[in-house]
């Protein structure tokens, strides 16, 4: 049985609380594409939990993960300004196609995404070493997190596919969100740059 420490524990009693209730908020509104996520989370969850000690993965990925979740759960369930959350305006910088940026939603994807970047730089780290050329490292972070991004928009797929009446969007709020991943992900390989490469080794 995995042990865990008090902040692991404080962990996975915020991600129960906001997951179960959000779970009981989409059964009680009828979201079922919501329903679908929550599931998804739930899995992801288990494999991060399960796997934390091989892992090793330190408080600054873990809460950023557990706060995207929560971000994720938020933005399609609560409602602001007769909207949910995912379509409120943050900063009007233009109009394209038939949305705009900034929105919530598009925020959302740039954070997710450099946790994303985070995870795939720790999940590396113990194969690199002083001949490692770091610059091909940060193209390949980028590259790991957008195809992570393309996975999620296929999981977005399969909402629309299961309820059709999902508000996913259309082909503009696709292709911003997967630029809106990309720049999260430059993002945290900048970060990642000032923060971790100060030490040769990466740690």
């Amino acid at each position: 049985m995995i042990k865990l420490k008090k902040g692991e524990w404080f962990l996975i009693l915020f991600n129960l609380a906001y997951v179960i209730a959000f779970a009981v908020y989409y059964i009680s509104i009828k979201n079922y594409e919501f329903l679908w996520y929550v599931l998804v989370l739930v899995f992801f969850f288990l494999v991060i939990g399960l796997t934390l000690r091989k892992t090793n993965f330190n408080y600054l990925i873990l809460w950023g993960l557990s706060l995207w979740g929560l971000l994720h759960m938020s933005g399609g369930g609560l409602i602001i300004r007769g909207d949910v959350l995912y379509g409120l305006e943050l900063i009007h910088l233009f109009d394209i196609g038939d949305t705009y940026v900034l929105k919530f939603d598009q925020f959302v994807h740039a954070f997710g995404f450099s946790v994303t970047t985070l995870v795939a730089w720790h999940l590396l780290k113990p194969y690199l070493n002083q001949k490692t050329n770091y610059k091909v490292i940060y193209v390949l972070l980028v590259a790991i997190a957008m195809g992570a991004g393309v996975l999620n928009e296929i999981v977005e797929f399969i909402a629309v596919v299961v309820a059709p009446e999902t508000g996913v969007g259309g082909y503009y709020n696709t292709a911003l969100d997967l630029v809106f991943n990309t720049i999260g992900s430059v993002i945290a390989v900048i970060f990642i740059h000032f923060k971790y490469r100060k030490n040769k080794n990466g740690k």
